[in-house]
């Protein structure tokens, strides 16, 4: 044991001391952090004011348009040439020309402008006449806009989950396919990551014939354990310094820009969903979750209803069971093989079951307790994702423990299969082995 141990120290030590470690562990966080903060801040700072000049010859539509998301309208009671000729001296960025048959032809209405016209400000304006000419539509037909709007009846049902004492609670199942898919992509991307690490790192010492300087004190088997275990905890490291610099990055930023952020509120949601297609649908929805106070208390009571240290320890279990188990696999090829090509003929049949479960995880997702989804959470080389993405949905005790059993024997078989490979393939060169000659390699003894 205290051999593996050394492995362990030494592969830990040797890549987290290298300065392409250290540059994605802190590149990493900056990333992720650029990528959550700069669009608010792109959106926030960046934009300019866009003034549109409205020549309105129906006298109609004018006070229809208010200034909204950085858009300005003004009223000019000129010729349409006389507007254009201002906004050619760039006192404004569009003319909005509306003529006088505008009511009866709507598509006589035109937005005129030197440069490309902005899209928020086109919509916005299609989206305010659209609802003014159904308006007038209406009253000429005779029918009560009031009593149109009245009959609109929205139905929203609300999902009750009853526990085993009989409890209820709120069931949010978009909150648990989005916890689920995340954890499960995780691990996936996990388990490549890192395991190709460990694939790499056995080949590089097999090419430099330094590992034949290893064996000769040390088990092919321990020299094997030490790397994937080395390795693994590398990835533990990095993970946990990117979420940890990851919040405190946004965090910071938050602090220093308080402003920019409390710019996305509600008044801008609103301007913004005027701004899109199926703006009254939008409108009328986050009027509603603004009217009913309850529903803020309804999410957050979802959002209790997770056991996220169950949550956590199973994502945390589950990564290591299936990083271990897909290591010793990958160790296996890199022992097997003396050229990175060599690799693709047997990286496929390890590679299919996880990508084959990224895939199946929408279809778990919509039933989570079907048969598809418990047999490929009881399937070792599935497993580590399925049964992540199936946890927030509930997942019965007898399952969960049944899933892990199988998955530690997943890990047990295939860390003896991949020794009984590397025991000998770590020592072969100049040949490419074939299937025949892997299976002669496990049978030997």
């Amino acid at each position: 044991m205290s051999k593996i141990s050394i492995i362990i120290q030494r592969e830990y030590l040797s890549r987290v001391k290298k300065k392409s470690f250290i540059i994605m562990t802190i590149l990493g966080p900056v990333l992720m952090a650029v990528l959550m903060v700069a669009p608010v801040l792109i959106s926030t700072l960046s934009d300019k004011e866009y003034k549109i000049a409205v020549v309105d010859e129906t006298m109609h539509f004018y006070p229809l348009l208010e200034d909204a998301n950085r858009t300005i309208f003004t009223h000019l009671p000129v010729e349409v040439d006389e507007a254009l000729v201002l906004m050619h001296e760039g006192s404004f960025d569009a003319v909005l020309h509306i003529p006088s048959q505008a009511i009866e032809q709507p598509s006589s209405i035109r937005l005129i402008s030197e440069k490309a016209s902005n899209l928020n400000a086109r919509m916005y304006i299609q989206s305010s006449f659209r609802h003014e000419l159904e308006r007038i539509k209406l009253e000429e037909s005779g029918i009560d806009p009031e009593l149109l709007a009245a009959m609109d009846v929205r139905v929203s049902i609300q999902a009750v989950r009853i526990g085993s004492d009989g409890s209820q609670k709120a069931d949010f199942t978009e909150i648990s396919m989005g916890i689920g898919f995340i954890g499960g992509f995780l691990i996936y991307i996990f388990i490549f990551l890192f395991g190709s690490q460990v694939l790499r790192g056995v080949m590089e010492e097999k090419t430099s014939r330094i590992v034949e300087i290893i064996v000769s004190s040390i088990r092919p088997f321990q020299l094997m354990m030490g790397k994937i275990v080395g390795v693994g905890l590398v990835g533990l490291t990095q993970f946990v310094i990117w979420i940890v610099l990851t919040l405190a990055i946004v965090g910071t930023v938050q602090t220093v820009f308080p402003d920019v952020f409390k710019s996305a509120s509600n008044n801008q949601v609103l301007a913004g969903a005027e701004q899109m297609p199926g703006a009254s649908e939008m409108t009328s929805q986050i009027e509603n979750l603004q009217a009913d106070e309850s529903a803020l208390a309804n999410i957050l009571e979802g959002l209790s209803s997770f056991n996220f240290p169950m949550i956590i320890l199973s994502f945390l279990f589950f990564f290591l069971a299936g990083y271990l188990m897909y290591a010793a696999l990958f160790a296996a090829i890199g022992s097997a093989v003396d050229n990175e090509a060599d690799t693709q003929q047997f990286m496929l049949p390890i590679t299919v079951p996880l990508l084959l479960a990224l895939i199946m995880a929408q279809m778990v997702m919509n039933n989570p307790n079907g048969p598809v989804a418990f047999w490929m959470s009881m399937i070792p080389l599935t497993s580590p994702v399925i049964m992540m993405v199936r946890i927030p949905f509930g997942v019965p005790a007898w399952e969960l423990m049944l899933s892990a059993t199988l998955l530690i024997a997943g890990f047990i078989l295939a860390t003896w299969l991949a020794g009984k490979i590397y025991r000998t393939g770590i020592l072969m060169y100049g040949k490419k082995p074939s299937y025949a000659e892997l299976w002669k390699w496990i049978r030997q003894a």
